[in-house]
């Protein structure tokens, strides 16, 4: 079966079609190469997904109008919506962004949804942020998220909403991860890990909000595709059953994440055992939009598809640095920009 997956180029996305690729699925990646960070890196992961015959890029920015009407004759039965625009902090500075992408854009992809006959399953990225002003740990898919810290946490959360109306008036198979603070090669660069490790290596300030004591439930990539694959096998029945979230609905709610939350100062401090390099710190205040903790309650995934997080966080960072030093660093200073 053909599988469209949105995002397709960014972190999430690329590992997913490459296993889905591995498995010998036919993709369709679906990207708008937008510059929030470097467009090289969402290059480089387009590039390497090409290398494979059965993987198609559609370059577009799925919230314009009718930018998906050229993918509906295509056989497309699963959807993999992991596109999105991401980042807590810049929801604060760009509010505009997320309303087109997160709002708008998840609302184009529900109405194709709809109009795809024959379409077997739709998994959507939402986040652990929905759990905003949470005080109970760790957090579980039945517990209230009607009070977000951010922006970027409200507009999850209508995905969350609107998904569940989709699912009630069209009966069309939708499941929705809450991702808990993804980390491993080809990652993100505005993220902790990647970030750390840059400084690390260029011998710069590393910046440590509320002292490094916030909490973390790092999650490290290859468990988090095997999450979702198993997800995306696995629709949720039109039975009227209850489903994890509250839903009557052929609608999931799931967290997906390590279950073992980390102090964002002991990853550092596992960056700079593995790197060999010493950390300069700058200690700042806690930032607005950020949460003391996240901590993922993974029993309802765990019994739906047997799902149990495989990597601890030091085995994941090594991973990570071996990847960034080897790969990425060499790769950056072949083409003499570091």
């Amino acid at each position: 079966m053909t599988v469209l997956v949105t995002g397709a180029a960014g972190f999430i996305g690329f590992h997913v079609a490459r296993a889905l690729l591995a498995r010998g699925e036919a993709v369709i990646g679906l990207d708008a190469f937008t510059p929030y960070y470097d467009v090289g890196l969402k290059r480089a992961r387009a590039a390497e997904l090409a290398r494979q015959a059965r993987f198609h890029l559609v370059e577009a920015d799925f919230a314009l109008p009718g930018a998906l009407a050229p993918l509906a004759a295509l056989g497309i039965a699963r959807i993999v919506h992991l596109g999105a625009q991401p980042g807590v902090r810049h929801s604060i500075e760009n509010p505009q962004a997320y309303l087109h992408s997160n709002l708008a854009g998840h609302l184009a992809l529900l109405e194709f949804a709809r109009h795809t006959p024959g379409l077997v399953h739709m998994v959507y990225a939402s986040s652990s942020s929905v759990y905003g002003a949470n005080q109970r740990l760790p957090f579980a898919v039945e517990d209230r998220t009607d009070h977000p810290v951010s922006l970027y946490a409200a507009t999850k959360r209508a995905d969350e909403l609107m998904s569940e109306t989709y699912a009630h008036l069209y009966r069309i198979p939708l499941t929705g991860l809450r991702f808990f603070t993804v980390y491993g090669p080809w990652g993100r660069p505005d993220m902790a890990v990647w970030s750390f490790t840059e400084a690390l290596y260029a011998g710069r300030p590393i910046r440590l909000f509320a002292g490094g004591n916030l909490l973390r439930d790092f999650t490290f990539i290859d468990d988090i595709v095997a999450g979702i694959l198993a997800v995306l096998d696995r629709p949720p029945a039109d039975d009227g059953a209850l489903k994890p979230g509250g839903s009557r609905s052929p609608h999931a709610l799931y967290n997906i994440g390590n279950n073992r939350p980390e102090r964002v100062r002991d990853l550092l401090a596992l960056l700079e055992a593995e790197t060999g390099l010493a950390a300069y710190v700058e200690t700042l205040p806690m930032q607005p939009g950020d949460m003391e903790a996240t901590f993922a309650d993974i029993s309802a995934l765990e019994r739906a598809t047997g799902f149990r997080p495989a990597t601890p966080l030091a085995e994941g960072i090594a991973c990570w640095v071996a990847w960034y030093r080897d790969v990425w660093r060499t790769r950056q200073s072949s083409k003499g920009t570091g």
